[in-house]
């Protein structure tokens, strides 16, 4: 960004990528389920995979940094002090897929667009800009009105650009299958619906020497092809029909990559270390529905989860334990709060646990029968001073012995029905029945967006620079709100004062200390039952295919990846390379 304070392109040394990997090439990879839309952006439909790469933003970001953005479709920024305005100059070679340039026009229309008919991360942002101004054909200013934090202006950075002529005349809110005008590296080369998608690299692609895109998008053509389930999917790999596969089950990892392709050197199977939060898998309760908006029953449910026999039995024991809504990053709370933390959770003591002030948080632990039986115990004593009773060897309330402690777990994927039955067994040592429901992805998805469930086995996703999406991840009104990522339900105060803090950090210190004393204000009032992550990526590929000698810090960047033993000319190397920012 330019003006108070000053970025540019020239800053940047990406030092993950090769930037002269040779270019050309096709690579196809697995996609689940089906897909009904070309538009990532709007609420309706479901999205095909890989529609980032054809949509430029105004600032990009690089992946070896927790957030920061260079020149994009921007050719540099203009920012205030306070962040209150974000003026953008257009780079005037910026063109979208048809050759066509992009101008202030696209620009606005994009934000208009995306304000009133974009995704709810986008909508609410962008709603806080309380004027937009065409300086002239290449200048855009936004004014930023009440309620804007530090982050605002980075998330209108990172806004797609979108055609303003080419979306004239069509409806932003309906499923798209017509390949649009696009802006970035690729353009969609054709499409079977819900069967498959092929990208093909824009011939001159504009921005293909930005330092920002320095080493990238090597490969000619991507494909994607559909399946129905992972089982199917992992079998065409198998048998060549695919050439990258990214596992996340570490079972399967550990025991299913010996096949022939990979003893011959054919298919390498490689764990990629990273540094970035991993996702925050759990059994998540819905605190909006009976008995799980009482916290006593949350905690004690969370004892009839074995994590060590689900690990070693199921997965090698290659997992570690969830203990944090940052898993995997130094986001997480350890040890009893500091100072920092501490002087944002004071003024909530009276609505927060007692424990939020002590020690982190540690799940319990098994690991033998012994251990699980006092375990169980220790949810009995909750569930009682909850009101829930045993009687006859089921679990019901102490004031209406007609009301059974039962409940339904939704699942995405057969892949998760072990884990959701070994922990159905641990509750049927309680008296408590846990019945299974699997879903297909269009059916499962419409549950989760209007929270549908008593249970659903999910994830939160959180990055090394959060901000003001953790406002609809944990906020009360995103709980009131469809679509939203309140999964849980939760709805307190002094969440919602911490999930705001967030945003308003104005060093790297302070946003470590709210994302700690946010963790623990979570963690404490089990909104959830954390499962596992590996803490490193399982990426098995064809021979053909290479990738970088070091990793970013968030880990496996395909756009960085390329091809060897095909046509193609290698890209020209960018002039300039300057130190690492």
């Amino acid at each position: 960004m330019h003006g108070t304070p000053k970025y540019s392109a020239s800053s940047l040394y990406l030092d993950y990528v090769n930037p002269e990997a040779p270019a050309g090439g096709t690579m196809k990879q697995s996609a689940i389920g089906t897909f009904d839309t070309l538009n990532p952006f709007s609420l309706k439909g479901t999205s095909a995979q890989g529609l980032n790469l054809v949509y430029d933003r105004l600032m990009g970001r690089v992946w070896d940094e927790p957030f920061t953005l260079y020149p994009l479709i921007a050719d540099y920024a203009d920012v205030p002090a306070d962040r209150s305005a974000l003026t953008i100059h257009i780079n005037p070679k910026a063109r979208f897929s048809d050759g066509s340039p992009i101008t202030a026009d696209d620009v606005l229309f994009s934000f208009e667009t995306l304000k009133e008919y974009g995704r709810p991360n986008m909508r609410r942002v962008y709603k806080l800009v309380s004027r937009t101004e065409k300086k002239d054909n290449l200048t855009v200013q936004f004014t930023l009105g009440p309620g804007y934090d530090r982050e605002t202006i980075m998330i209108l950075a990172m806004m797609p650009v979108l055609s303003k002529n080419w979306w004239k005349g069509r409806n932003f809110e309906s499923t798209l299958l017509e390949p649009p005008v696009s802006s970035g590296p690729y353009r969609i080369a054709s499409v079977d619906p819900g069967r498959q998608i092929v990208y093909e690299r824009v011939p001159g692609y504009w921005a293909r020497n930005l330092l920002v895109n320095a080493g990238q998008y090597n490969i000619d053509r991507i494909i994607y092809d559909y399946f129905r389930d992972d089982t199917v999917a992992f079998e065409a790999f198998k048998a060549g029909a695919s050439d990258l596969r990214r596992e996340f089950n570490a079972g399967k990892w550990a025991s299913a990559y010996d096949f022939p392709a990979v003893k011959k050197g054919n298919v390498i199977a490689e764990a990629l270390s990273h540094g970035r939060p991993e996702r925050v898998r759990a059994l998540i309760y819905n605190t909006r529905r009976p008995p799980f908006d009482d916290a006593r029953v949350r905690q004690a449910l969370q004892y009839a989860f074995d994590f060590e026999w689900i690990n070693a039995n199921l997965f090698h024991g290659r997992y570690k334990r969830v203990a944090s809504y940052f898993p995997n990053a130094a986001l997480a709370a350890t040890g009893a709060p500091d100072e920092a933390e501490k002087k944002l959770l004071e003024p909530w003591r009276k609505v927060l646990p007692p424990e939020v002030f002590g020690p982190a948080w540690v799940p319990p632990k098994n690991g033998s029968d012994a251990a699980f039986r006092a375990n169980l115990l220790k949810a009995d004593t909750l569930l009682k001073k909850a009101g829930w009773i045993v009687k006859n060897g089921v679990r019901v309330h102490q004031n209406d012995e007609k009301q059974i402690f039962r409940f339904e777990i939704v699942l995405e994927t057969a892949e998760d029905e072990k884990i959701a039955l070994s922990f159905a067994r641990g509750l049927k040592r309680l008296g408590i029945t846990a019945t299974i429901r699997i879903l297909d992805s269009a059916a499962f998805v419409g549950r989760l967006n209007n929270y549908d469930y008593d249970m659903v086995l999910y994830y939160w996703l959180n990055t090394l620079s959060p901000g003001s999406e953790q406002m609809l991840y944990w906020t009360c009104e995103a709980a009131r709100q469809p679509s939203r990522w309140n999964y849980a339900g939760i709805c307190n105060p002094a969440v919602d004062a911490l999930s705001g803090n967030i945003a308003k950090a104005r060093t790297r210190e302070e946003l470590t200390a709210g994302a700690r004393a946010l963790d623990r204000a979570l963690i404490w009032d089990y909104y959830m039952i954390p499962l596992y992550y590996a803490g490193e990526d399982y990426v098995a590929y064809r021979k053909f295919l290479h990738h970088p000698a070091n990793m970013p810090l968030y880990g496996t960047v395909l756009e960085t990846w390329w091809a060897d033993g095909t046509p193609g000319k290698p890209p020209e190397a960018p002039q300039e390379r300057a130190g690492k920012k």
